[in-house]
Protein backbone atom coordinates (compact mmCIF):
# COMPACT_ATOMS: atom_id res chain seq x y z
CA UNK A 1 0.00 0.00 0.00
CA UNK A 2 1.19 3.33 -1.36
CA UNK A 3 1.16 5.11 2.00
CA UNK A 4 3.55 5.64 5.46
CA UNK A 5 7.18 6.85 5.39
CA UNK A 6 9.61 5.32 2.84
CA UNK A 7 11.10 1.56 4.88
CA UNK A 8 14.10 0.59 3.96
CA UNK A 9 13.72 -1.44 0.76
CA UNK A 10 11.88 1.79 -0.33
CA UNK A 11 15.09 3.82 0.23
CA UNK A 12 17.10 0.94 -1.49
CA UNK A 13 14.74 1.02 -4.48
CA UNK A 14 15.27 5.13 -4.36
CA UNK A 15 19.25 4.81 -4.08
CA UNK A 16 19.67 2.46 -7.00
CA UNK A 17 18.23 4.17 -9.67
CA UNK A 18 19.68 7.34 -8.20
CA UNK A 19 22.91 5.36 -8.32
CA UNK A 20 22.22 4.55 -11.93
CA UNK A 21 21.44 8.25 -12.78
CA UNK A 22 24.34 9.58 -11.42
CA UNK A 23 26.64 6.95 -13.37
CA UNK A 24 24.64 7.40 -16.40
CA UNK A 25 24.56 11.20 -15.89
CA UNK A 26 28.47 11.33 -15.71
CA UNK A 27 29.53 8.86 -18.41
CA UNK A 28 27.76 10.29 -20.67
CA UNK A 29 29.19 13.75 -19.73
CA UNK A 30 32.72 12.38 -20.07
CA UNK A 31 31.73 11.26 -24.00
CA UNK A 32 30.24 14.79 -24.97
CA UNK A 33 33.30 16.23 -22.94
CA UNK A 34 36.16 14.77 -24.63
CA UNK A 35 34.73 12.31 -26.50
CA UNK A 36 38.68 10.60 -27.44
CA UNK A 37 39.55 10.14 -24.08
CA UNK A 38 37.09 8.51 -23.18
CA UNK A 39 37.52 6.25 -26.09
CA UNK A 40 40.92 5.63 -25.49
CA UNK A 41 39.96 4.81 -21.45
CA UNK A 42 37.44 2.16 -22.53
CA UNK A 43 39.69 -0.69 -23.83
CA UNK A 44 37.04 -2.69 -25.19
CA UNK A 45 35.77 0.86 -27.16
CA UNK A 46 39.16 0.39 -29.86
CA UNK A 47 37.81 -3.33 -31.34
CA UNK A 48 34.61 -1.19 -32.75
CA UNK A 49 36.62 0.66 -35.25
CA UNK A 50 38.24 4.36 -35.27
CA UNK A 51 36.80 6.84 -33.52
CA UNK A 52 34.24 9.26 -34.04
CA UNK A 53 34.17 12.45 -32.03
CA UNK A 54 30.19 13.67 -33.53
CA UNK A 55 28.79 9.73 -32.97
CA UNK A 56 30.47 9.18 -29.34
CA UNK A 57 28.70 13.00 -28.03
CA UNK A 58 25.66 10.98 -29.61
CA UNK A 59 25.79 8.39 -27.39
CA UNK A 60 26.78 10.74 -24.65
CA UNK A 61 23.83 12.85 -24.72
CA UNK A 62 21.78 9.66 -25.26
CA UNK A 63 23.41 8.58 -21.47
CA UNK A 64 22.96 12.08 -20.28
CA UNK A 65 19.15 12.18 -21.02
CA UNK A 66 18.85 8.71 -19.20
CA UNK A 67 20.84 9.82 -16.39
CA UNK A 68 18.95 13.37 -16.32
CA UNK A 69 15.40 11.43 -16.61
CA UNK A 70 16.74 8.95 -14.02
CA UNK A 71 17.51 11.21 -11.14
CA UNK A 72 14.11 12.87 -11.67
CA UNK A 73 12.08 9.60 -10.98
CA UNK A 74 14.31 8.99 -7.77
CA UNK A 75 13.44 11.59 -5.91
CA UNK A 76 9.44 10.63 -5.84
CA UNK A 77 9.65 6.90 -7.30
CA UNK A 78 6.98 5.54 -5.88
CA UNK A 79 4.64 8.53 -8.05
CA UNK A 80 7.39 8.22 -10.98
CA UNK A 81 8.00 4.98 -11.44
CA UNK A 82 6.97 5.03 -15.13
CA UNK A 83 9.75 8.06 -15.61
CA UNK A 84 12.21 5.65 -14.02
CA UNK A 85 11.66 2.89 -16.34
CA UNK A 86 11.45 5.45 -19.35
CA UNK A 87 14.62 6.48 -18.34
CA UNK A 88 15.88 2.87 -18.12
CA UNK A 89 14.85 2.05 -21.76
CA UNK A 90 17.78 3.13 -23.77
CA UNK A 91 20.53 1.59 -21.50
CA UNK A 92 18.09 -1.67 -22.05
CA UNK A 93 17.93 -1.36 -25.32
CA UNK A 94 21.96 -0.71 -25.69
CA UNK A 95 22.23 -3.70 -23.07
CA UNK A 96 20.34 -5.77 -25.57
CA UNK A 97 22.23 -4.59 -28.79
CA UNK A 98 25.51 -6.11 -26.99
CA UNK A 99 23.89 -9.39 -26.41
CA UNK A 100 22.74 -9.69 -30.26
CA UNK A 101 25.89 -9.03 -31.20
CA UNK A 102 27.57 -11.59 -29.18
CA UNK A 103 25.11 -13.95 -29.87
CA UNK A 104 25.33 -13.71 -34.15
CA UNK A 105 29.47 -13.33 -33.59
CA UNK A 106 29.98 -10.05 -34.14
CA UNK A 107 31.49 -9.45 -31.20
CA UNK A 108 33.62 -11.91 -28.80
CA UNK A 109 32.55 -13.78 -25.31
CA UNK A 110 35.57 -12.08 -23.63
CA UNK A 111 34.78 -8.19 -24.68
CA UNK A 112 31.05 -8.85 -23.73
CA UNK A 113 31.68 -9.95 -20.57
CA UNK A 114 34.12 -7.16 -20.21
CA UNK A 115 31.30 -4.39 -21.50
CA UNK A 116 29.02 -6.32 -19.41
CA UNK A 117 28.95 -4.77 -16.31
CA UNK A 118 28.76 -1.40 -17.16
CA UNK A 119 26.45 -1.96 -20.13
CA UNK A 120 24.00 -5.13 -18.64
CA UNK A 121 24.33 -3.77 -14.58
CA UNK A 122 22.78 0.05 -15.00
CA UNK A 123 19.26 -1.52 -16.46
CA UNK A 124 19.02 -4.47 -14.39
CA UNK A 125 19.52 -2.23 -11.35
CA UNK A 126 17.33 -0.22 -11.87
CA UNK A 127 14.49 -3.43 -13.01
CA UNK A 128 15.28 -4.34 -9.75
CA UNK A 129 14.33 -1.30 -8.03
CA UNK A 130 10.93 -1.26 -9.81
CA UNK A 131 10.26 -5.19 -9.33
CA UNK A 132 10.87 -4.36 -5.43
CA UNK A 133 8.63 -1.58 -5.57
CA UNK A 134 5.97 -3.46 -7.65
CA UNK A 135 6.53 -6.67 -5.40
CA UNK A 136 5.28 -4.62 -1.99
CA UNK A 137 2.81 -2.24 -4.44
CA UNK A 138 4.38 0.33 -3.22
CA UNK A 139 3.59 1.85 -6.73
CA UNK A 140 1.06 4.95 -7.73
CA UNK A 141 -1.61 3.09 -9.91
CA UNK A 142 -1.22 5.67 -12.87
CA UNK A 143 0.89 4.15 -15.66
CA UNK A 144 -0.38 0.67 -14.97
CA UNK A 145 -2.16 -0.49 -17.77
CA UNK A 146 -5.74 0.17 -17.64
CA UNK A 147 -6.70 -4.05 -18.03
CA UNK A 148 -4.42 -4.55 -15.26
CA UNK A 149 -5.75 -1.92 -12.86
CA UNK A 150 -9.21 -2.73 -13.46
CA UNK A 151 -8.27 -6.14 -12.88
CA UNK A 152 -6.80 -5.02 -9.65
CA UNK A 153 -9.74 -2.83 -8.52
CA UNK A 154 -12.25 -5.68 -9.25
CA UNK A 155 -10.27 -8.11 -7.12
CA UNK A 156 -10.35 -5.98 -4.19
CA UNK A 157 -13.98 -4.00 -4.64
CA UNK A 158 -15.94 -7.40 -5.79
CA UNK A 159 -19.59 -6.07 -7.01
CA UNK A 160 -18.30 -2.45 -5.93
CA UNK A 161 -16.29 -1.27 -9.08
CA UNK A 162 -18.70 -0.36 -11.94
CA UNK A 163 -17.93 3.23 -11.24
CA UNK A 164 -14.17 2.63 -11.93
CA UNK A 165 -15.26 0.62 -15.71
CA UNK A 166 -17.64 3.68 -16.17
CA UNK A 167 -14.16 6.08 -15.70
CA UNK A 168 -12.22 3.70 -17.58
CA UNK A 169 -14.79 3.80 -20.70
CA UNK A 170 -15.16 7.94 -20.78
CA UNK A 171 -13.74 10.11 -23.43
CA UNK A 172 -10.07 12.20 -22.43
CA UNK A 173 -8.15 9.63 -20.71
CA UNK A 174 -10.75 9.96 -17.84
CA UNK A 175 -9.03 6.83 -15.91
CA UNK A 176 -5.48 8.00 -16.15
CA UNK A 177 -6.54 11.10 -14.86
CA UNK A 178 -8.32 9.27 -12.07
CA UNK A 179 -5.54 7.20 -11.32
CA UNK A 180 -2.90 10.34 -10.81
CA UNK A 181 -5.67 11.56 -8.30
CA UNK A 182 -6.35 8.46 -6.08
CA UNK A 183 -2.99 8.07 -4.32
CA UNK A 184 -3.87 11.65 -2.59
CA UNK A 185 -6.22 10.09 -0.35
CA UNK A 186 -3.25 7.61 0.94
CA UNK A 187 -0.72 10.15 2.03
CA UNK A 188 0.66 9.59 5.20
CA UNK A 189 4.45 10.72 6.47
CA UNK A 190 3.60 11.79 9.95
CA UNK A 191 -0.03 11.00 10.79
CA UNK A 192 -0.48 7.47 12.52
CA UNK A 193 -1.78 5.11 10.49
CA UNK A 194 -4.36 4.72 13.21
CA UNK A 195 -5.26 8.42 13.02
CA UNK A 196 -5.48 8.54 9.09
CA UNK A 197 -7.74 5.28 9.32
CA UNK A 198 -10.16 7.01 11.67
CA UNK A 199 -10.00 9.67 9.67
CA UNK A 200 -10.83 8.47 5.90
CA UNK A 201 -13.65 6.25 7.09
CA UNK A 202 -15.12 8.46 9.87
CA UNK A 203 -15.38 10.78 5.66
CA UNK A 204 -16.66 7.99 4.27
CA UNK A 205 -19.57 6.62 6.63
CA UNK A 206 -20.88 10.36 7.10
CA UNK A 207 -21.21 10.01 3.55
CA UNK A 208 -23.38 6.88 4.37
CA UNK A 209 -21.44 4.52 1.53
CA UNK A 210 -21.36 1.20 3.34
CA UNK A 211 -18.67 -0.52 0.63
CA UNK A 212 -16.63 2.90 0.73
CA UNK A 213 -16.20 2.29 4.31
CA UNK A 214 -15.63 -1.27 3.91
CA UNK A 215 -12.73 -0.28 1.43
CA UNK A 216 -11.53 2.41 3.95
CA UNK A 217 -11.17 -0.41 6.11
CA UNK A 218 -9.40 -3.01 4.13
CA UNK A 219 -7.15 -0.05 3.65
CA UNK A 220 -6.50 0.10 7.16
CA UNK A 221 -5.65 -3.13 7.72
CA UNK A 222 -2.99 -3.35 4.96
CA UNK A 223 -1.74 -0.11 6.61
CA UNK A 224 -1.51 -2.64 9.67
CA UNK A 225 -3.95 -1.44 12.16
CA UNK A 226 -5.07 -3.87 14.15
CA UNK A 227 -8.08 -5.35 12.97
CA UNK A 228 -10.26 -4.86 16.29
CA UNK A 229 -9.54 -1.28 16.34
CA UNK A 230 -11.03 -1.39 12.51
CA UNK A 231 -13.88 -2.47 12.90
CA UNK A 232 -14.56 -0.18 16.48
CA UNK A 233 -13.70 2.87 13.77
CA UNK A 234 -16.50 1.01 11.77
CA UNK A 235 -18.98 1.01 14.90
CA UNK A 236 -17.78 4.48 15.67
CA UNK A 237 -17.03 3.10 19.10
CA UNK A 238 -13.73 4.92 19.65
CA UNK A 239 -11.81 7.20 22.32
CA UNK A 240 -9.08 9.36 22.62
CA UNK A 241 -6.81 10.33 19.55
CA UNK A 242 -8.73 7.99 17.43
CA UNK A 243 -12.45 9.57 18.46
CA UNK A 244 -10.64 12.93 17.58
CA UNK A 245 -9.66 11.80 14.11
CA UNK A 246 -12.71 9.80 13.76
CA UNK A 247 -14.77 13.08 14.27
CA UNK A 248 -13.05 15.18 12.58
CA UNK A 249 -13.57 13.26 9.10
CA UNK A 250 -17.01 13.05 10.35
CA UNK A 251 -17.12 16.93 10.50
CA UNK A 252 -15.23 17.69 7.24
CA UNK A 253 -17.86 15.33 5.39
CA UNK A 254 -20.41 17.02 6.83
CA UNK A 255 -18.92 20.41 6.43
CA UNK A 256 -19.13 21.04 10.02
CA UNK A 257 -18.56 23.95 12.01
CA UNK A 258 -16.34 21.20 14.57
CA UNK A 259 -14.26 20.72 11.85
CA UNK A 260 -12.06 23.66 13.33
CA UNK A 261 -12.17 22.61 17.35
CA UNK A 262 -11.07 19.07 16.08
CA UNK A 263 -8.68 20.16 14.13
CA UNK A 264 -6.71 23.01 16.36
CA UNK A 265 -6.99 19.54 18.63
CA UNK A 266 -5.50 17.81 16.45
CA UNK A 267 -2.73 20.33 15.59
CA UNK A 268 -1.87 21.03 19.17
CA UNK A 269 -1.15 17.13 19.88
CA UNK A 270 0.25 15.98 17.22
CA UNK A 271 1.63 19.25 14.59
CA UNK A 272 0.38 21.00 11.93
CA UNK A 273 1.46 18.81 9.58
CA UNK A 274 -0.55 16.02 10.70
CA UNK A 275 -3.90 17.95 10.68
CA UNK A 276 -3.13 18.70 6.76
CA UNK A 277 -3.03 15.03 6.38
CA UNK A 278 -5.69 14.30 8.11
CA UNK A 279 -7.47 16.90 6.52
CA UNK A 280 -6.30 15.85 3.15
CA UNK A 281 -7.62 12.30 3.63
CA UNK A 282 -10.99 13.13 4.53
CA UNK A 283 -11.31 15.69 1.85
CA UNK A 284 -10.23 13.21 -0.92
CA UNK A 285 -11.90 9.84 0.52
CA UNK A 286 -14.79 11.36 -0.41
CA UNK A 287 -13.97 11.32 -4.27
CA UNK A 288 -14.99 7.54 -4.19
CA UNK A 289 -18.88 7.78 -2.82
CA UNK A 290 -19.37 11.08 -4.64
CA UNK A 291 -18.77 9.82 -7.71
CA UNK A 292 -20.83 6.57 -7.19
CA UNK A 293 -23.84 8.62 -5.75
CA UNK A 294 -23.55 10.79 -8.75
CA UNK A 295 -23.29 7.53 -11.13
CA UNK A 296 -26.30 5.91 -8.97
CA UNK A 297 -24.38 3.72 -8.01
CA UNK A 298 -23.58 4.18 -3.77
CA UNK A 299 -25.29 1.95 -1.00
CA UNK A 300 -26.05 2.85 2.05
CA UNK A 301 -24.20 1.76 5.19
CA UNK A 302 -27.27 0.17 6.67
CA UNK A 303 -27.05 -2.44 3.86
CA UNK A 304 -23.87 -3.30 4.07
CA UNK A 305 -22.39 -5.47 6.83
CA UNK A 306 -19.87 -3.05 8.43
CA UNK A 307 -17.50 -5.41 9.99
CA UNK A 308 -13.75 -7.09 8.40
Amino acid sequence: MLTGKPDFLDRLAQFLVAAVGIFALLFGAFMIISPLDWYTAIPTVITTGPPNKHFIRDIGIAYSTSGIILLYASVNIHMRWLVAFAGSLWLALHGILHIYEVSVGICSPDIFWADAPGVLGPPLLVHVALTILFLRQRVAPAGIPDLVFLGVVDRMTPGESAYVHEIAGAPGHALEKFKHFMPASNHRTEASADLLAATRIGAVLAEDCGPCAITAAEGALADNVDRDTVNRMLRGDLSGDQQTAFAFGQAMACQSEEAFSLGDRLEQDHGRTVRLELAMAAATVRVYPAMKRGLGLSRACSLTPLQV
